[in-house]
């Protein structure tokens, strides 16, 4: 599970790339953060290690991989439909890029997003930064319900 959303396995994330059984019966896991830093991967590590080892396999190695970086774009249809049905409101379609100079802004890009509670678009920024950094606080300014927005990245 995810430490910071407990409602998504690291499947639905997209944290979880790839598992491998090898000849030797070992097992590689190669996980990728959500973004640089992020204070939940050592969990993730435990959590999985942990999980292996009461499952039988006692050789584990997990690998961090950041090519290609992680994108809300990878959280399964699944994890989208967990986090709807959780109040949260969804992230849109990851920012795409092309190579070059990446241009920074100090302004919060403007998301037109529907309330997840009645749908409503009349919904307002409260902080760019909710309980975790992939997330921002919202408030509906019709049913005056406060929500998540995970971020899209």
């Amino acid at each position: 599970m995810d430490p910071e959303m407990p409602l998504l396995t690291l499947d639905d994330l997209g944290v979880l790339r790839d598992v491998e059984e090898r000849a030797d019966g070992s097992i590689l896991v190669t996980i990728t953060p959500t973004y640089s830093g992020c204070p939940a991967m050592a969990t993730m590590r435990d959590d999985i290690e942990h999980t292996l080892h009461d499952n039988g396999y006692s050789d584990v190695e997990i690998v961090t991989s950041l090519t290609p970086a992680w994108s809300t774009d990878w959280i399964s249809a699944e994890g989208l439909r967990k986090l709807r049905e959780s109040g949260y409101s969804t992230p849109g379609p990851a920012p795409t890029r092309t190579s070059g100079p990446v241009p920074l802004t100090l302004t919060v890009k403007p998301r037109h997003i529907a309330c997840p509670q009645c749908g409503s678009t009349k919904t307002h920024l409260t902080s760019e930064f909710g309980a975790t950094l992939c997330k921002a606080q919202y408030r509906c300014g019709s049913c005056l319900e406060p929500f998540d927005h995970v971020k899209e990245i």
